[in-house]
């Protein structure tokens, strides 16, 4: 996968599946996507994902009949929330972004168990969540994999789909140049005036923002996937 050197990299989008992650898994692997096996983190939320290309998507959400896992994810709606930046220093981001006058929590410790070969390991991370979101509607934080192994097993990368890896994030909003510079604050990246909006160059994808006078609180939108013959398509999320 292609890198802008110097530019933070994307790591994950999450889609939020609340308490149907079982029942809407098979949505995905319908699609031909591969999906690693349930697991539990040790906040109690649980997920299943995607393996990309030096990215992934996280289905998100709770078990059956329990109550949401985590506070900062129960109110959440459905489909494609959150946007997760990579960091190889999460003590240096939380100090970046407490610097730039965000509220930040200090870095938190996550973990969850993962299948590799057959395997069980521990999937581990350092994470640096905001205590108020930067940007109402659209949820972000920072993620430290501290066990990439654990996540980019060659096992669950290969999709019957050829899916390869993610191209575009967009979310529309009123003030799209606002919302847009907001989030290059946030992303440390630069914010490049396009046709219909706004772009931000991420070192792996682009995020784009979409000018729409109807959505008052901004919104993620939709998602460009790309597969191994480069053909691209939204994906399609079930919800």
């Amino acid at each position: 996968m292609l890198h802008a050197v110097g530019r933070t990299e994307f790591d994950h989008a999450v889609v939020m599946v609340r308490d149907r992650l079982d029942e809407l898994a098979p949505h995905y692997e319908r699609q031909g996507f591969t999906l690693t096996e349930r697991a539990v983190h040790n906040l109690g939320s649980c997920n299943r994902l995607i393996v990309l290309e030096g990215t992934y998507v996280e289905l998100l959400g709770w078990p059956p009949g329990a109550p949401p896992a985590r506070k900062e994810i129960a109110d959440s709606p459905f489909g494609l929330e959150a946007l997760v930046f990579r960091t190889y220093d999460a003590q240096a981001t939380y100090e970046r972004l407490q610097a730039a006058g965000f509220a930040v929590n200090p870095v938190q410790d996550l973990s969850r168990p993962a299948l590799v070969q057959g395997r069980e390991v521990e999937a581990r991370f350092h994470t640096v969540r905001f205590a108020e979101q930067p940007i109402p509607g659209i949820r972000m934080y920072f993620c430290r994999h501290l066990t990439p192994e654990c996540v980019w097993s060659p096992e669950v990368m290969q999709h019957a789909n050829g899916a390869s890896r993610i191209v575009q994030i967009s979310a529309r909003a009123a003030q799209a140049q606002a919302v847009a510079e907001r989030l290059a604050l946030v992303a440390d990246v630069p914010v490049e005036e396009v046709a219909g909006g706004w772009d931000l160059p991420l070192g792996n994808l682009r995020l784009h923002i979409a000018q729409d006078a109807a959505a008052a609180t901004p919104r993620l939108d939709a998602m460009v996937l790309e597969n191994r013959d480069g053909a691209r398509y939204t994906l399609d999320t079930g919800l």
